[in-house]
């Protein structure tokens, strides 16, 4: 009697298991799997996103690395990722310290560091649009920031890590608040104050924390599309085109279907690439403190 339930039991998990794996199977196929794969294939045919196609081969991978315009796409991308993943995590970092400090309302301040996070990336680049082409100029009597070349890319990046930083900071003070009392107890008898307790205690024992979040900004800034749309379109005079910016007006609204499929098959790359190479050189890093 008492096999017999443990063996209903078990297939009663096996079938709830099952209930919720396939449906989401079925959606990551759908909407995951056979859009990688479809696109990889019109990476290699001359479509426009309509009509009949031809297959090209690699032509349109070798025209991507002589195409000025990607190759600037990709430059400017790689900018504003690097300095807006230092910015939030440096921000973010400090945030976290000063919210698990003790100070009064700790719980309304990381609630409302969160609110960022809930936005829409499209509304907030719409808000953040309007502030920089009225209300800025208006209280500094120049032109907007949006309209000049040398600084539009300024301005998203304060949108990015404006936005960026709520959730990186959940991320560290869970970091923080997992360092045992005792190692700061056992520094303070060791004479370990100010920065070097950070340095020598809190930061060789968050470094996971950090390691998760420099991949975590960096994938995201490195797909950097919404704030684009609603803030520059890619200008002035294409200044401001992300890769993921590119891929969409091109593709989809300039008939380079085909060539931007493949466009978005190297891009997919490279952002592998580089989380890869962080999390290897971060680990390590993990592993030297």
């Amino acid at each position: 009697m008492a096999s017999a339930a443990v063996s209903k039991a078990g297939s009663d998990r096996n079938r709830t298991f099952l209930a919720i794996l396939i449906p989401v199977l079925i959606l990551f196929i759908a909407f995951n799997t056979i859009p990688l794969l479809t696109g990889f294939f019109y990476s290699f045919t001359d479509s426009k996103g309509y009509g009949a196609f031809e297959i090209v081969g690699l032509q349109n991978y070798i025209d991507l690395f002589q195409d000025a315009r990607v190759g600037n796409s990709y430059l400017f991308t790689f900018k504003i990722s690097v300095v807006s993943t230092i910015l939030v995590n440096v921000i973010s970092l400090m945030l976290a310290i000063g919210l698990s400090s003790k100070i009064k309302f700790k719980s309304a301040l990381r609630g409302i560091y969160f609110v960022p996070r809930i936005l829409g990336g499209l509304v907030v680049g719409y808000v953040f649009s309007y502030f920089f082409t009225y209300i800025v100029p208006a209280l500094t009597g120049t032109t907007s920031m949006l309209a000049s070349k040398e600084w539009a890319w300024v301005a998203i990046v304060v949108v990015l890590v404006w936005q960026a930083c709520a959730q990186t900071t959940i991320i560290y003070i869970t970091g923080l608040s997992s360092v045992p009392e005792d190692v700061y107890e056992a520094g303070a008898l060791d004479g370990a104050t100010g920065w070097d307790k950070f340095r020598y205690l809190t930061f060789p024992l968050i470094m996971p924390s950090i390691t998760t979040n420099m991949v975590l900004v960096m994938k995201d800034m490195l797909m950097t599309f919404d704030q684009i749309v609603a803030m520059t379109s890619g200008g002035p005079a294409q200044s401001t085109e992300s890769i993921s910016y590119l891929i969409y007006q091109n593709g989809l609204n300039n008939s380079q279907f085909g060539f931007q499929c493949a466009n978005a098959v190297i891009f997919f790359i490279v952002i592998a690439v580089i989380s890869i190479a962080q999390t290897k050189f971060l680990n390590s890093k993990e592993e030297q403190l």
